[in-house]
């Protein structure tokens, strides 16, 4: 996991259903093979992405429609779920004796994620139902619970709700409050939530459509504690929908976005479970009350347990990327055909493109996006490496969820800020609904914090990037030749980061022209620059940290808190890192020279502005000059320029059409009343009727007789 000199990689590892016509599109500089493009990002899972995406564009039913109420949102949300079931692919991850085709690795969730570009909401509803309330089912059950149980999930005749977060805790599973106390005379396990606290918040189809629930509480039996367990507990009757007996709740009503979806809370008193609805892969309960496992560590059992449920954090990664390129299309073809300010009189005007500020604004998300969906690809290949059973070990799934957590949380990060952006470059027209970013923004504004809150998931994977560097550290201080190579090394970066040296051969000299540009734009410089701030990060904050290891634990509280920031930056530093390193392995993939070309520039984009967006922390750190830092910004001004004439294939090579986008502003219509306007004033000049303006009145009266 730690970064060394050697590539870093992942850790072992559409409202009208008639499409809108489209104008005929500027020609651009035809370096792109856009169907080559297109077929390299539909990944390792072509025909499962292809599929996905033809269901999203041709079946109107499952698309958003703006504006209606949440009641309505959310009855229309269900039956589009009912309507999913027939088309089977929501079904891919079950088993295949019980109609599903066992694929629940990377195959499953690449079908998954391009439902958002449906509704999101939909895509969530779908998530907690087969991806978290079945899936609980199947990943934590033994076979003949999955028999008896998965059916009524995997056709939607018991829609269920996934009772993990508590209203006290929510991303602190481990101390959640609900529990569940075996009661050996009956054989069943008592739940109860013991006080408001501990009440179940947030669940999807619990306010009213769930029928059951996956119920997470404390496992206790014959008087031990034996930690966070999943059970099976039916909620409601299916004929009257009304709770049944012990099982109370609450409509969460109105909330920001995702109004499809009914979230509520449920509380439990004095219900009883049979002791054969315990989902027990990794613990049971005997008859009379023992308890066993095949996982003696109850730590590790417990992250055994919540790694079999990580899918839904490396979907949030994919379907957030999805929605940022979505409004990344939409404004860059809007911005292609607007224009605004005319550079001279009676001179067209420029279009939103032609001005660098607004390439500025556009063009380094869209290198991100790239960079983002290379990383994502290689998170799948981990994830489907994990649940397809080939490499299924605990090295594995450690390294699986620590990158599914600092992707998820720095990637809808990334959506949210993007989609904003997205919205104010496209002005008035960004903030009609019809137009979606509103929408997107506020359905994805929860990505943020649900699967986990992103400030928690960075600090879940710092610490086992810290970890894993203070483990690296140990083995070398146990031989007098380690100690002598961290001694150096230390010595060595001490000295050439006294002064604003490079160490790839930087001088003083450097200045901000050509080969300080050059420089920058060296793949080796990008990458050193990248790692070495990960690695900066990293070594410092495990220093930092060092003497909590024999401190008492209110000191070593102290002592962490004191280093919390900087853990949680190294986690997102370590995430641009991987991200660059995919890009540029998925570059040497292209056999097509224009496009791998092409690619190797938005490679650089995103280098360049990663390196840029923390210019404060490598100067300060004298890993780079001030000529340099300035050959960093000119360098990336010039590349932007660089894409202009290409940007739209490069967006085209996503591979939505018009049925995904649904952008009255993304569908041509703007450019048919540009030309509108432009002809109408060609016209009125040529015709010599047109006004004289004041200004110009003047001007020509000042001149001299």
């Amino acid at each position: 996991m730690t970064t060394t000199s050697e590539p870093v990689t992942t850790p072992t590892a559409t409202e009208d259903a008639a499409p809108r016509p489209v104008a005929p599109r500027p020609t651009s500089g035809s370096r792109v093979d856009v169907p080559a493009l297109r077929r390299m990002l539909l990944g390792r899972w072509p025909e499962e992405r292809s599929e996905a995406r033809r269901l999203v564009a041709e079946t109107p039913e499952l698309w958003k429609r703006e504006g209606i109420t949440k009641e309505e949102h959310r009855e229309t949300a269900l039956a589009q779920m009912r309507q999913m079931v027939s088309y089977g692919h929501v079904l891919r991850a079950f088993p295949e004796r019980l109609g599903g085709s066992g694929q629940a690795g990377g195959a499953n969730l690449v079908g998954f994620e391009e439902l958002v570009a449906a509704d999101p909401s939909l895509q969530i509803k779908a998530g907690v139902q087969w991806g978290l309330f079945g899936a609980a089912i199947l990943h934590l059950g033994t076979e003949e619970q999955q028999d008896r149980l998965l059916p009524g999930a995997m056709d939607l005749s018991v829609p269920g709700a996934f009772a993990m977060t508590e209203t006290g805790h929510g991303s602190d599973v481990a101390s959640i409050g609900t529990t569940a106390t075996y009661d050996p005379e009956t054989e069943e396990f008592v739940i109860n939530t013991p006080f408001r606290g501990a009440w179940k918040q947030y669940l999807g189809n619990a306010a009213r459509h769930g029928v059951a629930a996956t119920v997470f509480a404390q496992l206790v039996t014959n008087g031990v504690d034996h930690g966070v367990h999943c059970f099976y507990v039916p909620i409601r009757d299916p004929q009257t929908m009304e709770f049944l007996p012990g099982i109370g709740g609450e409509d969460d009503g109105q909330k920001g976005g995702l109004n499809g979806i009914d979230n509520g809370k449920l509380h439990f008193t004095d219900v009883r479970v049979p002791r054969q609805d315990l989902l027990a892969r990794y613990g049971q309960v005997a008859p009379d009350g023992t308890y066993t496992s095949t996982i003696d560590s109850p730590g590790r059992r417990f992250f055994t347990m919540l790694g079999a449920l990580v899918q839904g954090r490396v979907s949030l990664d994919g379907a957030a990327i999805t929605a940022a390129k979505i409004g990344l299309a939409i404004a860059t073809k809007y911005a292609e055909q607007r224009r605004q300010f005319s550079p001279a009189t009676g001179a067209d005007e420029l279009t939103l493109l032609d001005y660098a500020t607004h390439r500025r604004r556009l063009f380094p998300r869209i290198a991100e996006a790239y960079a983002m969906h290379f990383a994502h690809d290689e998170l799948l290949d981990l994830f489907d490496a994990v649940f397809s059973g080939r490499e299924d070990t605990p090295a594995m799934r450690e390294d699986l969820e620590t990158t599914a957590a600092a992707l998820k949380a720095t990637s809808t990060w990334y959506s949210l800020d993007t989609l904003q952006e997205c919205r104010e470059a496209c002005g008035g027209a960004g903030f009609l609904s019809e137009n979606r970013f509103t929408g997107l923004r506020a359905d994805l504004d929860v990505y943020a914090t649900f699967e986990g809150d992103n400030h928690v998931l960075l600090q879940l994977a710092a610490k086992r990037l810290v970890g894993d560097y203070g483990k690296r550290m140990a083995r070398a201080a146990k031989s007098p030749a380690g100690v002598a190579g961290i001694m150096a090394e230390q010595a060595k970066d001490a000295l050439l980061h006294k002064t604003p040296l490079k160490r790839l051969g930087q001088t003083v000299a450097d200045g901000a022209g050509t080969r300080a540009a050059g420089r920058v734009l060296d793949a080796d410089v990008q990458r050193e620059l990248i790692a070495g701030r990960y690695e900066g990060m990293v070594a410092a904050t495990a220093l930092g940290m060092r003497p909590a290891l024999k401190a008492d634990s209110i000191r070593a509280q102290e002592i962490f808190d004191d280093n919390q920031v900087r853990l949680i930056g190294s986690a997102a530093a370590w995430a641009e890192l991987v991200r660059w390193d995919a890009f540029t392995k998925a570059i040497g993939k292209m056999p097509h020279a224009g496009t791998r070309k092409m690619l190797t520039l938005l490679r650089d984009i995103y280098g360049l502005t990663t390196i840029e967006r923390h210019l404060d922390w490598h100067l300060t750190n004298g890993r780079i000059s001030a000529g340099r830092a300035k050959a960093v910004t000119s360098t990336i001004d010039q590349l932007l320029k660089e894409l202009r004439p290409d940007v739209l294939d490069v967006v085209d090579g996503w591979g939505f059409s018009q049925e995904h986008l649904r952008a009255p502003i993304a569908d041509g219509s703007e450019k048919v009343r540009q030309d509108e306007a432009r002809a109408y004033y060609r016209e009125l000049r040529a015709s010599g009727t047109a006004p004289v303006s004041e200004k110009a009145l003047r001007k020509q009266q000042a001149q001299p007789a």
